[in-house]
């Protein structure tokens, strides 16, 4: 039988039977039957109790052989020792298939493992397919058929299924409340027959379902997962447990599957584009947004807030996804200037202030007005704005974030959820979730024209030579940098250094050379530097109208076997300067493997930052490296510390790569940038 067909009688059951049924409301063999029929299945219903004749008005049968004909599923909630021997009664009756609800097999330990091994013999000998045991059921509200609890009638467009019932149930929840519902819920508990590969090919057919989210702790089967996961031509969000080596174990325990390792999910994920979520709020939100909003053109954003603060986090989120903030163009700003209130910032975001209680509609004029030149409108009501829900358009590329509103904001809510539109309740997680439409898209490439790295406003750098004597004076050994202004002159610069030298562009507008051609290093003779001196200057050509060249400096080339590091001073205007260290060179850039620490400090303190990074193996010997001349590094930090607390005017100082070596070290590069 198809796979797909054998689950036919699960998901759209034309009759079910509720094996256990109660005449006790509270117990769940009462509460599914009340769910099932209050919830409108227009099916036949048959409560099945050797010792009631009727529940809920409906004729009650002692057994499943005794209904007037076979129903298409039951739903079983009976102690565990009789559940494999009632299956056994529902396949010779002609019963499809069923869901058990009731606990206490492999997951109770051995005598359980036992149950469930007959359970298992029972499914093979007749066919019968099996959601469970140890599960909340199934709720499908395209089909009025709530197999579970609680009940929930609205129809929506997610398809939910969970390795665990408390976090279904938390999942439903969230659903309930946003009014959004599901298009089916499948609590999948111990997986004796049907699993998640399974319940995913069902949903990716199902025309209800838009967006399919699984809960899960291990898989079943994993031929047939990634088979499920390649054929998905719907969004699937996953939200994958038991990350941690102690998380992997209890997954283990609780669902008796190999909950495997976690670098191997995380690439299979990728390969097959499932939007992994790292929290059950993220699962809510990605496969929400996935749901029922638009996919936008492309990554630019205008944001309209009444919140500064809020709009701040909401730019902070999309830089880190990727996502663009960019400023209106000039005349497009004219126009917001001219149709806004005078105190009202115009840029991006737009800040509507408090006038936004009052005058709801001025976000959607903002958004009218932007509408062409940007692709999705952040709306941020951060105030109790009535008629908020007036402002927004269903089924618009519109991010809707309601945040501190109290009553005004519950109600408004309402209207939203009314309309189909979701609604986040703060700027990080909505931002995170539209994000999801780009998640496997490469990131934009900075447009090429401007340095890649300039020195920041505000900012000067000082001449390399100025910057190496003032570190060397402050006693940490630093390469000389005197500059060339021709050829020749940087061939008499190498040849009293002695060869192997190093050349790079001094320019006070660029603080990183390499990426623009701008450095050459292991010079060997005087051929070699005057070529380096001509191809450094025809590659800061490219750069002319922004970048004044004062030279290229010339210095002695470090000698080798050392570890790049770097150690450098960040002056925040309210608390001071911030010494910080960790793997330098490109791997600054590349790992970010650094630390910091508040000055003035304590040596104690200066010893924990070098450990406080993840390198910090590399510093004691790591596979048959030496070890490195730590109490060097301790010294050099010492005195860092001491230069920055004496120069009060300078804003950043970087010695990158500071060489560490077995015996001492030595600042190959030294910037310093004061405040100008």
């Amino acid at each position: 039988m198809d796979i797909l067909a054998s689950l036919t009688p699960i998901f759209k059951p034309g009759s079910v039977a509720v094996i256990g049924a109660s005449t006790a409301p509270g117990k769940l063999g009462h509460d599914i039957l009340a769910n099932l029929k209050n919830g409108g299945f227009p099916g036949a219903l048959y409560p099945i109790n050797p010792k009631a004749d009727e529940i809920l008005g409906l004729k009650v049968y002692k057994s499943i052989g005794d209904t007037p004909a076979a129903p298409d599923l039951a739903v079983v909630v009976i102690p565990a020792r009789i559940v494999a021997a009632t299956l056994s009664q529902c396949a010779e009756k002609g019963v499809k298939a069923a869901i058990v609800i009731t606990g206490g097999f492999a997951e109770a330990g051995p005598d359980g493992e036992r149950l469930q091994d007959e359970l298992a013999q029972v499914i093979r000998q007749t066919g019968i397919r099996v959601i469970g045991p140890n599960c909340q059921g199934v709720n499908m509200p395209h089909e009025l058929m709530c197999a579970s609890w609680p009940l929930i009638t609205t129809r929506g467009r997610i398809a939910f299924a969970s390795q665990s019932g408390t976090v279904g149930a938390a999942f439903l929840d969230m659903a309930a409340a946003e009014h959004l519902g599901v298009s089916g819920f499948v609590s999948l508990g111990n997986r004796v027959d049907v699993d998640e590969a399974e319940v995913l090919m069902y949903f990716n057919q199902d025309p209800h379902t838009q967006v399919i989210a699984l809960y899960l702790e291990g898989v079943k089967r994993a031929s047939y997962f990634l088979d499920a996961l390649r054929e998905a031509e719907k969004p699937v969000v996953i939200l994958k447990a038991g990350r941690t080596l102690q998380g992997s174990r209890a997954a283990e325990s609780h669902t008796k599957s190999m909950a495997g390792t976690d670098a191997i999910y995380e690439a299979l994920f990728r390969k097959y584009r499932v939007h992994r979520a790292d929290t059950l709020e993220e699962l809510f939100d990605f496969a929400k947004a996935l749901a029922y909003l638009p996919k936008p053109k492309g990554r630019k954003l205008m944001i309209s807030t009444s919140s500064g603060g809020a709009a701040i986090l909401a730019i902070d989120e999309a830089e880190k996804h990727g996502l663009l903030v960019p400023e209106p163009n000039p005349i497009l700003k004219e126009r917001l200037r001219e149709m806004l209130p005078a105190h009202c910032a115009v840029g991006n975001p737009v800040d509507l202030t408090g006038d936004a209680i009052s005058a709801p509609d001025l976000y959607k004029q903002v958004m009218d007005k932007t509408r062409e030149e940007y692709d999705t409108q952040v709306v941020i009501f951060g105030d109790p704005i009535p008629g908020a829900s007036n402002q927004v358009t269903p089924g618009a590329s519109e991010l809707v974030v309601y945040l501190g509103g109290a009553d005004i904001e519950r109600e408004e809510r309402q209207k939203f959820y009314e309309a189909g539109i979701p609604v986040y309740p703060t700027p990080e997680r909505g931002i995170a979730a539209l994000a999801q439409f780009f998640r496997f898209e490469p990131r934009t490439m900075p447009v090429p024209g401007r340095p890649p790295v300039a020195v920041p406003e505000g900012l000067q750098l000082l001449p390399p030579p100025d910057a190496a004597a003032m570190i060397g004076k402050a006693g940490i050994p630093a390469a000389a940098a005197p500059l060339a202004l021709e050829p020749e002159q940087a061939v008499e610069l190498a040849r009293g250094f002695g060869y192997p030298v190093a050349m790079k562009i001094a320019s006070p507008q660029l603080a990183h050379k390499t990426d623009m051609g701008g450095v050459y290093l292991g010079l060997e003779n005087d051929e070699e530097v005057r070529q380096a001196y001509q191809e450094i200057i025809e590659a800061t050509r490219l750069y002319e109208h922004w970048v004044t060249v004062h030279g290229v400096s010339v210095s002695p080339m470090a000698k080798p076997g050392g570890l790049e590091v770097i150690l450098g001073v960040i002056t925040d205007p309210q608390y001071g300067p911030t010494l910080m260290f960790g793997l330098g060179g490109v791997n600054t850039e590349i790992y970010k493997d650094v630390a910091f620490c508040i000055l003035p400090a304590e040596e104690a303190e200066l010893e924990d930052l070098m450990t406080r990074i993840k390198g910090y193996r590399l510093l004691t010997g790591y596979r048959g490296q030496p070890p490195r001349d730590t109490k060097a590094l301790l010294a050099a930090m010492k005195a860092l510390a001491i230069f920055a607390g004496k120069h009060p005017e300078l804003d950043q100082i970087e010695l990158n790569p500071l060489i560490l070596y077995e015996k001492g070290l030595f600042a190959v590069d030294v910037r310093i940038f004061a405040r100008g």
